[in-house]
């Protein structure tokens, strides 16, 4: 699948945009430097270009991405049919200072807009600088048990 048909889909298929401004995490998966797989939960944003999140720069995930930039995510509903969006990208990361309004973003839909003048406040005046990381899509899929049955392509 060619990037441009990517951005296609995560931009207009009505799936993908449920799944994007639904409250809930993605899931993160890549290979620790101990060569173990791991898997978090990560608030983000799709930009239209890519995923985007943010972490500590002390976060023990920076050294592995480093290492190995291939990571995989899925993003689900916890409902029955399900709705799922499977992903295969190469990530990059920038230091950057302050908190970044990404990383605000990204949370917003997670913390509830009730408890969010708290929770900025907070990570404010813990965090001086932060790593933006950025997951640029190279393959993929859209399941929702309807259209894209699993078992197809």
């Amino acid at each position: 699948m060619k990037y441009e048909e990517i951005v296609d889909l995560m931009d207009n298929d009505p799936v993908v945009q449920g799944l994007l401004q639904a409250p809930i995490p993605a899931r993160l998966a890549y290979v620790a430097l101990d060569g173990s797989p791991r898997v978090i939960p990560v608030s983000y944003l799709w930009n239209g270009e890519a995923f985007v999140f943010a972490t500590w720069t002390t976060a023990p995930k920076l050294e592995a991405l480093a290492a190995n930039p291939r990571v995989a995510m899925t993003i689900d509903t916890e409902t029955f049919l399900p709705h799922i969006l499977l992903v295969r990208g190469v990530v990059t990361m920038e230091t950057v200072e302050g908190v970044p309004a990404e990383y605000v973003e990204a949370s917003r839909r997670i913390v509830g807009e009730d408890r969010m003048a708290e929770w900025e406040a907070n990570v404010r005046r813990d965090h001086t600088s932060m790593v933006l990381v950025r997951v640029t899509p190279t393959w993929i899929r859209i399941i929702d048990f309807v259209r894209t049955f699993p078992g197809g392509k």
